[in-house]
């Protein structure tokens, strides 16, 4: 048991990966008996986790295998997991069962850890398949399917200035990846998000089940949002990352104005909203940190009297928005921001690799366009 359990033999792994596929496509529940501490690291998204072993037990576990071999490692597991402390791991295994009659089970290798809970659950009657080659093999299986996907699928990467809409026009489009949402970041010095990031191994993980899910569709053209290598604290897998730099893109054009005012709804109607949801009490107080931390972020690439006058604008707004409730003074500030930092921005990178423009046009006019791509 714990991490000796991983060099016991393991069930030999699906080589043709179609056991995992169907497990991914088909939204299959699964219990993970690794410790928490596994979990946290890297997890499926619908992965429950119901250890054997705790973190504790776990290490205790470790170092007995380290100090006496394997098979003092595997009594002390026994002990350290019997009488009630068992009953109770079994009681909760069986409730997850009955609730996912189609789950499955694994540990981190399809070893120890996954035939002892398999077995337990038999000895009360309790049927549950288990993954061969565990987390371990469905991580690889993954892993290599974002390779493959980036070197064999065609992308239309969608580009445009901040504000454009490009994450609402990529999710009203079925052949298309959110990379923000998985990554539950917005992708700017503003898109820190309240439900926080993912773990990167489990933001990969659910990138490549997306993938399974989009090569069920017929679709010639994948579509993906532009984005820099990071994501908030997250990277862009590589290989796909270099996809992207080489794919065609498609840039979206929006008013000023129109651009100001999804920022508005995104930035601030909704971030506030989602701040009050949290803490009614201190939920302004909390949105307003928010909103001067990010600024401050980004104070050296704005310049000192830059950052100054916008940051007074921010405060002004604030201001004005607790006195009233009015949000629509944060224009002002939105506005200098674009104009005077995102846009330039945009401009240079885009310039860099204007040679790859495949549609220029307005949201309406590349939902159009997209439709002959995506069901060529």
């Amino acid at each position: 048991m714990s991490s000796i359990l991983q060099h016991s033999t393991p069930q030999p792994p699906d080589t043709t990966g179609g056991l995992y596929r169907s497990l991914f496509m088909d939204n299959t529940p699964m219990l993970d008996v690794r410790a928490p501490i596994e979990f946290i690291k890297g997890a499926f998204p619908l992965a429950s986790n119901m250890p054997l072993l705790d973190d504790d037990q776990r290490r205790r576990v470790g170092t007995a295998y380290k100090q006496y071999g394997q098979q003092a490692a595997i009594e002390l597991g026994h002990r350290l997991v019997s009488g009630e402390i068992k009953d109770q791991r079994v009681t909760a295994w069986n409730e997850w069962r009955q609730a996912h009659p189609q789950g499955w089970l694994y540990c981190f290798r399809g070893g120890l850890r996954s035939q002892i809970a398999q077995q337990w659950l038999a000895d009360v009657g309790v049927h549950i398949p288990r993954v061969p080659g565990g987390y371990k093999a469905l991580r690889q299986f993954l892993t290599e399917t974002i390779e493959e996907v980036s070197e064999k699928r065609h992308f239309v990467v969608v580009a445009g200035p901040t504000g454009s809409g490009k994450t609402a026009l990529l999710r009203s489009l079925s052949a298309s990846a959110d990379l923000e949402g998985l990554a539950g970041h917005r992708g700017s010095a503003f898109g820190s998000q309240l439900s926080g990031q993912p773990e990167q191994i489990s933001f990969e993980n659910a990138l490549a089940i997306r993938f399974l899910q989009l090569s069920a569709l017929d679709a010639r053209v994948w579509y993906l949002e532009d984005e820099s290598k990071a994501i908030g604290s997250l990277s862009v897998p590589h290989r796909l990352y270099e996809t992207m730099r080489r794919s065609p893109l498609a840039l979206i054009r929006a008013p000023l104005e129109t651009r100001t005012n999804t920022i508005l709804n995104d930035y601030i109607r909704e971030n506030l909203r989602e701040f009050q949801e949290l803490d009614p009490a201190l939920g302004f107080t909390r949105f307003s940190q928010y909103l001067l931390g990010s600024l401050s972020r980004i104070e050296r690439r704005l310049g000192g009297d830059r950052y100054k006058e916008i940051a007074g604008d921010m405060q002004e707004a604030l201001r004005t928005q607790a006195n009233c409730g009015d949000t629509d003074a944060h224009a002002v500030w939105i506005v200098k921001l674009l104009q005077h930092y995102y846009d330039p921005m945009y401009a240079y990178q885009l310039n860099k690799r204007q040679a790859i423009v495949s549609f220029e046009g307005s949201d309406e006019e590349f939902l159009a366009w997209a439709q002959v791509p995506a069901t060529a």
